[in-house]
């Protein structure tokens, strides 16, 4: 895949070369447990987080850093809890990252979250719109009136959904039902007929698209059309891409959407030094993190240092990425 190579991302300036004379035993001796907010169990957040921690501890004897992972609700979640401090690291989509950034959209209100910092960005995230075989949709609108979940709130799915929506001129009345269930429930509630679609931000392939399609004949729907391309052209953390053919079950050809990238966040009040192990953790096992879910299998450490992150680099990360001249 990956037409995310081609986007204008910029990183904000990392600044002078990082000086880190002082010994990082003493940022350790800080903080020794770690946590990583990611999203739903059955998503590929959850997956990637437990690959980062399952890496991070088996080399626990040496750092001395134990990690842990939670299943969170999402993206703007996450956010919201390290800047709170309850949370060390989190995975976020790359439009939500740069809207903490600047201030915008949903983080408008309280203002830029100037404490946020990038660590390197993860897999591509098409929205997928996925929707029960009896709906006959062959296009979104076709959910129109339907019933439909449009995510829970804090997951940056939801707020994505509510950007398309605007995007459209629709409101969540134009629905039925506007359900709010999180992306563990709603492949169940497609096939109990409790809604006839969802919109879901997800690496492919996923066992939460994978599980309805087999399960009850599910079928992906395209999402294309003005209001996407008004969205695409507006942002610099969206693109088109498409769903590849043949990942799943009656599904032989590209699905076109957009989508935007994974993105692991972090504090800058988090040391130096436990973000440059965690880093060092998952560069130094690369082959092995690409094999511990099938979303990373194409991932190039290069990309993911200079793609999808609008946040400052943490320091930590930057000192490992300019050792080994990625920066």
């Amino acid at each position: 895949m990956n037409v995310f190579k081609a986007f204008p991302f910029k990183l904000a300036a990392v600044g002078a070369a990082v000086a880190l004379a002082a010994p990082w035993t003493g940022a350790l001796a800080q903080q020794k447990f770690i946590t990583i907010g990611t999203g739903g169990v059955t998503g590929v957040y959850y997956a990637a987080g437990g690959a980062i921690c399952r890496l991070m501890n088996k080399d626990r004897a040496r750092h001395g850093i134990r990690c842990s992972v939670e299943s969170t609700g999402g993206s703007v979640f996450n956010i919201n809890t390290i800047k709170a401090g309850e949370l060390d690291f989190g995975v976020t989509q790359s439009d939500w990252q740069y809207h903490a950034a600047n201030g915008s959209s949903v983080f408008a209100k309280d203002g830029k979250h100037a404490d946020l910092r990038a660590v390197f960005s993860v897999h591509p995230e098409p929205f997928t719109v996925l929707a029960r075989k009896e709906a006959n949709a062959t296009k979104f609108e076709d959910l129109k009136g339907k019933r439909f979940n449009v995510g829970n709130p804090g997951s940056g799915t939801r707020a994505s959904m509510e950007e398309l929506l605007g995007a459209m001129g629709w409101k969540l009345s134009d629905f039925s039902l506007a359900s709010e269930l999180k992306a563990d429930e709603h492949g169940a509630a497609l096939c109990d007929n409790k809604i006839d679609g969802f919109f879901y931000g997800v690496g492919h392939p996923s066992a939460n698209i994978q599980d309805p399609i087999t399960t009850c004949g599910a079928r992906l729907v395209p999402l294309t059309g003005p209001a996407v391309d008004k969205l695409v052209a507006g942002a610099p953390f969206y693109a088109k891409v498409n769903i590849p053919g043949g990942l799943y079950a009656g599904h032989p050809n590209p699905t076109p959407t957009y989508g935007v990238l994974a993105t692991f966040v972090t504090s800058a009040k988090v040391p130096d030094a436990t973000v440059y192990e965690l880093v060092k953790a998952v560069f130094e096992n690369f082959e092995e993190f690409k094999k511990l879910h099938p979303a990373f299998g194409a991932l190039d450490p290069k990309d993911m240092v200079k793609n999808g992150n609008s946040a400052p680099m943490h320091p930590g990360a930057a000192k490992y990425y300019k050792e080994k001249g990625w920066m």
